[in-house]
């Protein structure tokens, strides 16, 4: 791998490409993004140049697609017209079944899913660190398994690995549902949260009280509607899904709570906080 083209040049973009540099890469890094996302990659030294998409991907052994949802929906059918042959396309986006599908249809060049579990609430290439996915969840979603035996995958894993990220392999819909409980849940509990909150007539007073558990808490609805709009879109099913047996379990929570102790639902609850912790 010599050249990798990273199309959408932001938060993850940027990252990974500061994340292959402190790890060794020293092949050529190209943006393809807006001029001034361009101007301003340069300018913090994440990118080595700037071309656009079909330029970019006729040179580049790997493409790497870190735009919204629906822009790496709107750019993959557009790369067989240019993109190298034997190339790999990868992306970064935060749901898979519909983008693989998509990747599956490209002829000239191999596509391999992805989701770095990672970021922050700063967004743009001004935002972005070489150890975002540092001991963090890469999830990966081939359609076949055969996808990973490829050279271009084998060498983009290895990459993976790397820049400190840990791969692990599902199916796009096994993704799909897993990624609504752990990601796409929280982001919706925490902007409920700080919303009903925010309409509660005692909002001031309680903002002012607060201490770190409810600043710990409210911490996703930070996160901007711009992003969330294309992951609430494509992953509408699995989604709700996870809603419904969150409100199912908060609702028998309550009814606990009207006539007992809720020491096992702590006791619960604790388990499974430092069974996560434990796998980090």
């Amino acid at each position: 791998m010599e050249t990798v083209a990273i199309v959408g040049v932001g938060l993850i973009g940027g990252s990974f490409a500061l994340a292959l540099r402190e790890a060794g890469f020293g092949g050529r890094i190209i943006g393809v993004s807006s001029e001034r996302t361009i101007a301003e990659a340069l300018r913090y030294r994440v990118i080595d140049e700037g071309l656009s998409l079909d330029r970019a991907c006729a040179q580049a052994d790997l493409v790497y697609l870190a735009g919204p949802i629906h822009s790496i929906l709107e750019t993959i059918p557009q790369l067989d017209a240019f993109v190298k042959e034997g190339a790999l396309v990868t992306d970064a986006g935060s749901t898979k079944q519909r983008i693989a599908d998509c990747g599956a249809q490209l002829r000239r060049a191999q596509f391999l899913g992805g989701h770095p579990m990672a970021g922050k609430e700063s967004r743009g290439v001004q935002a972005a660190e070489g150890q975002l996915f540092a001991g963090r969840p890469y999830l990966l979603t081939p359609k076949a398994e055969a996808d990973l035996e490829t050279p271009a995958s084998r060498a983009f894993v290895n990459w993976v690995r790397k820049i400190g990220a840990v791969p692990r392999v599902l199916s796009p819909a096994q993704h799909d549902r897993i990624v609504a409980h752990s990601s796409h849940l929280p982001q919706l509990l925490s902007t409920t949260l700080s919303g009903s909150l925010g309409r509660n007539p005692d909002s001031e007073q309680i903002a002012a009280a607060a201490g770190p558990g409810l600043v710990d808490s409210t911490r996703l609805a930070l996160s901007g509607w711009d992003i969330w709009r294309d992951i609430l879109e494509t992953n509408r099913p699995s989604i709700l899904e996870a809603l419904d047996l969150f409100i199912a379990e908060a609702q028998a929570l309550r009814a606990r709570y009207a006539t007992a102790e809720l020491e096992a639902d702590f006791a619960q609850g604790k388990e499974f906080a430092l069974r996560l912790r434990k796998s980090r």
